[in-house]
Formats: structure tokens, sequence, C-alpha cells
């Protein structure tokens, strides 16, 4: 196995960025990763890491899944098909409007309206521990096969990407320790999908029944899997991924 694809989303469900490398650290998520996240009107923030369903975000707004983002230092530049580029600074209060603006046409009119921009100190992943995002690219062809239809590997918004494994082999790793570069991660647990995967990372338009496909064929919605990094490290694409 070896690594084929490393990516961050440095604002949850708001744009996405390849890397070709990156110093993975223990017990942290893949450095500014969901480093921020849209809080949506109706949310109830606690302090530090808060649960997806009070954020803005693809399973309510796929429009947002064409979003691209590229960090650099504290500023985003994010882009979209049918929006203009927009760069700012999420950690500044009169960057706000700026964002609220630009997002507003990607938002549905009945979900509740995204609010404020959040960070916990971590990563807001949708796990409560701070995670490192594993699939497959033999789980995608599997899927893709069923569908009758090439899915994007950015419709499941991972983190880091392997090839040379059996489809859906990596739900048999759960306890045990992958060695990628220098790090060693622990696989804790499987990934259950929304509805975020039926939209085109193209074109945000919702045109494939990722979960419907999932269910169907294999009895569950999962796909991919969660890990701890146990042992920080340097990991770059086409590293060897070795199961410990």
């Amino acid at each position: 196995m070896h690594l084929s694809r490393i990516c961050r989303h440095p604002i949850k469900a708001h744009g996405r960025e390849d890397l070709a490398s990156v110093l993975l650290s223990e017990a942290a998520c893949l450095p500014d990763d969901r480093r921020w996240a849209v809080a949506h009107e109706a949310a109830k923030l606690t302090s530090g890491w808060n649960p997806c369903n009070n954020f803005h975000r693809g399973a309510k707004a796929p429009a947002l899944m064409a979003i691209t983002a590229e960090l650099r230092g504290d500023v985003v530049t994010l882009r979209h098909p049918d929006r203009p580029d927009l760069t700012f600074q999420p950690d500044l209060a009169e960057d706000l409007a700026a964002f609220l603006t630009w997002i507003a046409p990607l938002s549905p009119p009945d979900r509740a309206q995204p609010a404020s921009i959040v960070s916990a100190g971590r990563g807001m992943t949708d796990s409560e521990f701070p995670s490192v995002s594993i699939l497959s690219t033999a789980s995608l062809d599997a899927l893709s096969e069923k569908l009758e239809q090439p899915i994007s590997a950015d419709r499941f918004r991972g983190n880091l990407w392997l090839d040379g494994t059996a489809p859906f082999a990596e739900f048999e790793w759960i306890g045990r320790d992958i060695q990628i570069g220098t790090a060693v991660l622990t696989v804790k647990e499987r990934i259950t999908r929304c509805r975020a995967t039926m939209a085109n990372p193209l074109t945000g338009d919702i045109d494939a029944d990722t979960l419907g496909a999932l269910d169907a064929n294999y009895g569950h919605k999962d796909f991919g899997v969660y890990a701890m990094v146990k042992k920080g490290g340097m990991i770059a694409v086409s590293d060897k991924a070795i199961l410990l």
C-alpha cells in the first residue's frame, strides 16, 4: 500500500486543498484541517469542540461541496464555480461580513443561515477525538462500479487516501496501527456518511445516491475510517503504508 493523496479542509465543509506532505503530531488532527467551522444561526455552541449539527455543511447545503480552498498562514482563499474568489482571514471579525455575503447564494433559504466562524484549538472534525481520516481508492472504485458512474474522492472530504488495498479492507483495521512515512496512526472506527457525499464536487449538484448504493450493496452507509495519530512524523504522497 502507499499514500496517494493528502487533503485538508481549512474551514469545515467550505473547501478542500491538496498537500504534498505534512507533519503529523501525536493525538492531533492533520494540521489546519477543520481549523475553523461556520456556525449557523441556530447553533448551540459550547467551549471547544462541537458536533456537526451546529455548523453550515454540505449535508444541508450541497452547493458548498464545489468550494476549493487555499490556506496561506492565517489567510484563506475560497473558490467556487458560481462565485468570485474570496480571500480573507477567518479570525478577523471585520472579515466576517464579506464571508457571509460571499456564502449567502450557496446557502438554501429554508435552512439555518451561516452566522459566525469559530475555532476550537483543534480540528472541528465530526469525531469527538482529534481524528485523521483514512480512505481507500479501491473502495471508491468499487462504489463507483455499483453506481455505474465515476465518483470523485472529493465527495468524501478525506485526509489520507491509500492505493493498493482490497475494497473496504480498511474496516478490518479497527484497533490496528498503520505506519505511513515516519508517523504511526491507530485506526479507531468506521465513518458513517451523510448526504454531502451525494453532491458533485465540481458543481455542488446532487447527482449520485451514494448512501443508497452503500446500503443496498453493503448493508451500511460507512466509507473510510477515523484514526488517531499514535506517533507523530512526516508523511508525503507516495510513502508506503504498512499495517503493524
